[in-house]
């Protein structure tokens, strides 16, 4: 596992204000280092708190040995003359979960952000599949074969259920036999968007909504998924329900995970690995039984436990 210092939050950059749409809160300056150290400590059995999820915790699709469709290398990315992301290294298998955790206004909204080009990088390169993505339009990005599930979901609320889908079908140019098994597929995994594909998306519950945004997401048939924080605002029954298709997206069609979740504890039962980010900067990395393992990370994103 990768070893590094925890840097101490900065508060005044992460209420700053005017900062460009999804994430006016990503992108701090780095602060002063403190004394506290990932990595350290011996496993504990805090598994078992917060609502394990249903069997089979972390068992994720098993990563290809050779693909790599994701590589972030030494990234940095500003908005405006404010650097939010500071020489990120970071990767993901083909097959596999990974989760970054980290306080609000880290930075990891922005980098999922930076991954599908808006703001794009002003260092480093973004590698998918093995092809430099780093300066392409964001809908070329999506073409390659990248879906991002935003925050707070960003559905078109005066559209029905199923002109949203269409939608993200239309994103990648996916039409006619493919958006139909598209939208079976979701309807198949979603039973209620069926019943609800008439209704106007701003009418359903956030549960109901979030269903939609990740089968709109699903409808480009992406190789790589990024979720920003799938969870929000969702009653503990339908976080359970999202985390377990979220699984089942990754075992039974292959698709990578980059996660960004505010339930550390659920995030890390489902990846295979995570990357922790402060104030713009990867602090710590590793398996979920190192990051789980260690002391520091328990008492700053586990709540101790």
């Amino acid at each position: 596992m990768v070893m590094r210092r925890f840097p101490s939050p900065n508060p005044a950059l992460a209420s700053r204000r005017g900062m460009p749409k999804p994430d006016a809160r990503d992108g701090n300056r780095p602060g002063e280092t403190s004394d506290v150290r990932c990595c350290e400590g011996k496993p504990g059995d805090q598994d078992e708190r917060r609502g394990a999820l249903s069997a089979g915790d972390g068992d994720t699709h098993p990563p290809s040995a050779s693909l790599q469709p994701l590589s972030i290398r030494n990234v940095s990315a500003h908005y405006g003359r404010i650097q939010a992301l500071y020489d990120i290294d970071l990767s993901i298998e083909s097959g596999e979960i990974v989760t970054l955790i980290g306080a609000n206004g880290a930075g990891k909204s922005t980098l999922l952000m930076t991954i599908c080009g808006n703001p794009r990088a002003r260092a480093g390169t973004i590698l998918f599949d093995g092809e430099d993505i780093t300066h392409l339009p964001t809908h070329r990005i999506i073409g390659r074969g990248i879906a991002l599930v935003p925050e707070g979901r960003r559905i078109f609320a005066r559209m029905s259920v199923l002109e949203n889908l269409q939608m993200g079908a239309a994103s990648a140019e996916q039409s006619g036999n493919g958006s139909h098994e598209g939208i079976a597929k979701t309807f198949a995994r979603f039973p209620i968007l069926r019943e609800r594909r008439h209704q106007r998306a701003g009418t359903l519950s956030g549960g109901e909504q979030q269903m939609l945004a990740i089968g709109r997401a699903l409808m480009a048939r992406p190789r790589l998924l990024l979720l920003d924080e799938p969870s929000l605002g969702l009653a503990p029954m339908l976080m359970k329900k999202i985390f377990a298709v979220i699984r089942e997206i990754n075992q039974q069609e292959g698709i990578a995970i980059l996660l960004v979740e505010q339930n550390a504890h659920y995030a890390l039962r489902l990846a295979r690995r995570g990357f922790v980010l402060a104030n713009g900067r990867i602090t710590a990395s590793g398996l979920r039984e190192e990051l789980l393992a260690s002391q520091a990370i328990r008492a700053a994103y586990l709540d101790g436990v």
